[in-house]
């Protein structure tokens, strides 16, 4: 791990620098998918409001998050906890971030579950970028002790493993589990299912409309809004899933404050993609019978 890059007399943090990192990721993600369904041309600027404004708010709403779930340690120093360098939570970062994004498409008038879609592949891929900034920092994103052969130790990382490895019993020389690792490449693999589900609208939206199978064909396709709620259900899956083997405390039910966050994202992405599907048919009958009419 290296925590931070020793540039002469500066000193970077290897986390802040993946986060710049992450952000220029979702940048070309977004704006490659803002073109191609038409939304903005690549140099009118759209993309870089779209990332710069959720991502502040984002790493605002992280910070606000992580500090609240520990009220005694805010208030025993408030100014230390709200300025430290560390300490982001995921769930507070999606809040304030989609908060955000919302606020800036009613502004440019763009349909908000459309922008939703067009953002989430950039919110997966950014997520996975900004993981490996923990891998490299060691700030104690890691999972519990391991002796898979790929476990990895952190004996210098900001969060050593050797409290975690001592504290579980086991020796303080321990492997973890590299849990930034899987974390970034489960964001992979959902932002590419993201990105074609997002071809697949595209593809519906450009039908040929003098068939006379458009309209129904259309409803047919994914409406918008699916790509976002196959985000909240597939990011909400990996994060329920990872913290089986992270070292956070339970608090809700056996339960992490990330996996009850996790569970929440999918109730949410499940109802919403449910309500979708639900309306769809009737609309697509609708369509039919006025097709039949004509």
């Amino acid at each position: 791990m290296i925590p931070f890059l020793h540039l002469g007399p500066l000193q970077i943090p290897t986390f802040g620098l993946m986060v710049a990192a992450a952000m220029l990721a979702a940048y070309f993600v977004l704006r490659a998918d803002l073109v191609r369904r038409g939304i903005a041309a690549k140099d009118s600027g759209v993309a870089e409001a779209f990332i710069a404004l959720p991502c502040l708010a984002g790493i605002i709403g992280a910070k606000l998050y992580h500090v609240l779930e520990t009220p005694r340690e805010l208030l025993a120093d408030p100014v230390g906890q709200l300025f430290s360098r560390y300490g982001l939570a995921w769930f507070g970062g999606l809040i304030a971030g989609f908060a955000a994004f919302a606020w800036l498409a009613r502004r440019r008038k763009i349909p908000l579950l459309t922008m939703f879609d067009v953002g989430s592949p950039a919110a997966a891929i950014g997520y996975g970028v900004g993981r490996i900034g923990c891998l490299l920092s060691g700030d104690g994103d890691y999972g519990k002790p391991t002796s898979l052969p790929w476990g990895m130790s952190f004996p210098h990382g900001l969060v050593p493993t050797t409290q975690t490895c001592v504290a579980w019993g086991w020796p303080a020389t321990c492997k973890v589990q590299p849990t930034p690792i899987y974390e970034f490449i489960a964001a992979c693999v959902i932002a590419w299912i993201l990105w074609r589900i997002g071809a697949r609208q595209i593809a519906a939206m450009h039908a040929s409309p003098s068939s006379a199978k458009a309209p129904a064909e259309r409803l047919s396709f994914p409406p918008a809004g699916e790509v976002f709620a196959f985000y909240l259900i597939l990011t909400g899956i990996e994060r329920f899933l990872v913290e089986f083997i992270r070292i956070n405390p339970r608090s809700f039910f056996g339960m992490t404050n990330a996996q009850t966050a996790g569970l929440a994202s999918i109730i949410a992405g499940a109802l919403m993609w449910w309500k979708m599907r639900k309306t769809q048919p009737a609309a697509v009958e609708t369509t039919k019978a006025s097709s039949r009419r004509a």
